[in-house]
């Protein structure tokens, strides 16, 4: 593909999404709708893939946040639309059919933050910054990142995160749950591909159902869970990949998956 603010390579079924506005990777709209072309570019070519990574080019950002310059330009109206258009977006992230993991270098803040918690793993590098710095702006993260840290944050950890606007290490972010692993400077992405490399050695249908089910139940109650749990399973053992993983356990063999 043509150099763009964002952009993306597949190799063995694993796509590489890059966030390419450089120096920081700066979330404004532009480059927003690229990171939307990209997810709408390989959802029409899904057949080809089983895991995303999500990184960000340069040295020193896997996403920065927000274009400051812009918000002054801002109106109530104008704000919203903004603001539910990134909704939008991010949705794509959160809702892509294959496993999306977020590979964080430099630093991670405000906007990249959040677009980082749409994915369904994070690792970070020993050195990545994280927070959610809009307080010093005197805004807050309105693009999603308080009701999704809530899933992976208690409630005071939360506020205290987004009411003092600090940042933390990837050591901490690890800690407290919003990375789920820390790896050396410069060792993001490997991670990340290893990681890539044995989910779609796994039976496709079932990892892309498993994503649906816990992406919807954690909104649903404890009954609505797991309604919503036995309708795709029952659903899976009308599949070949179901019945092909089950004979491969029991012939003791490597399963042979085609996403049927």
């Amino acid at each position: 593909m043509d150099q763009k603010l964002a952009h993306y390579e597949i190799k063995d079924k694993i796509a590489i999404v890059t966030i390419d506005h450089p120096p920081m990777n700066a979330l404004d709209l532009a480059t927003k709708e690229a990171i939307a072309e990209v997810f709408s570019e390989m959802d029409a070519q899904r057949e080809k893939l089983r895991a995303i990574i999500l990184h960000g080019a340069g040295e020193k950002a896997f996403a920065a946040g927000a274009d400051i310059k812009t918000f002054l330009e801002l109106t109530p109206d104008k704000a919203k639309r903004r603001l539910l258009r990134s909704h939008q977006i991010y949705a794509m992230v959160e809702n892509f059919q294959w496993p999306v993991i977020a590979a964080i270098h430099g630093f991670c803040l405000g906007g990249g933050l959040e677009l980082a918690l749409c994915c369904d793993i994070r690792y970070a590098e020993e050195t990545a910054k994280l927070g959610f710095p809009e307080v010093n702006l005197s805004v807050f993260p309105g693009n999603g990142g308080m009701a999704r840290a809530l899933y992976h944050l208690p409630l005071g950890k939360l506020k205290e995160l987004v009411f003092t606007g600090e940042m933390i290490s990837a050591e901490e972010a690890l800690r407290i749950g919003l990375v789920e692993k820390v790896v050396p400077q410069g060792k993001a992405l490997e991670a990340a591909l290893e990681l890539a490399a044995k989910i779609i050695e796994k039976g496709p249908l079932g990892v892309a159902s498993a994503k649906k089910v816990i992406n919807r139940a954690r909104d649903l109650s404890i009954s609505q869970g797991l309604e919503w749990e036995t309708e795709l399973w029952a659903n899976l053992t009308a599949t070949e990949d179901m019945k092909e993983g089950a004979r491969a356990f029991i012939e003791k063999r490597k399963p042979k998956y085609q996403c049927k």
